[in-house]
């Protein structure tokens, strides 16, 4: 009876020690899981975004549609909270009325924004930040707010749907809605 309580004993002791085994390798693969998670979640992304701008005016061409084209630079420090330089450029000619009423010729617009940005959900992006659209002619200041939906396809490249509102300070507004491709590194 002895020498059956201790074999029982050793099973076990055996069995115990290759659960546990188990139970840390576990752990390890959660573990690196999470790193891998954490290390696609902070770091550089950049997208390319194809777009169309509504310019919302009370110029000669009231409220227009031209084609635009983006370039999103970001950097995250966690999976909620980056900071991202996002630039714009407007492929048309059209014109626009600035706030002392003169029509003013707006020729290939340049958006440069500098926007804090935060994750909520399941893959929303919030957008707020100051800007400048560059023209030859004449610059404006603006705000911008926008939202973004990022939705993996691989462990590095995601869709990027887009809707951006701009306020110049000069009076217009413009209405950016686009679909990009990025790259997490």
């Amino acid at each position: 009876m002895i020498k059956q309580c201790v074999k029982l004993v050793i099973i076990l002791f055996f069995v115990s020690q290759i659960n546990a085994q188990e139970v840390l390798e576990d752990q390890h693969v959660e573990l690196e899981t999470h790193k891998q998670i954490e290390h696609n979640e902070s770091g550089f992304r950049l997208a390319g975004i194809i777009g169309h701008t509504l310019i919302k005016n009370t110029g000669v061409d009231n409220n227009i549609f031209v084609p635009s084209w983006g370039l999103d630079l970001e950097y995250w420090f966690n999976h909620k909270w980056g900071i991202g330089l996002h630039k714009d450029i407007e492929i048309e000619t059209f014109i626009i009325k600035n706030s002392e009423h003169e029509e003013v010729e707006r020729v290939n617009p340049l958006v440069i924004t500098l926007d804090a940005l935060y994750q909520f959900g399941n893959g929303f992006v919030v957008t707020v930040g100051p800007g400048v659209e560059i023209e030859k002619k004449e610059s404006f200041y603006l705000t911008r707010v926008g939202i973004e939906y990022e939705k993996d396809f691989s462990k590095s490249m995601y869709l990027i749907p887009t809707l951006f509102l701009d306020q110049r300070f000069d009076g217009f507004s413009t209405w950016t809605i686009g679909l990009g491709i990025g790259k997490k590194f």
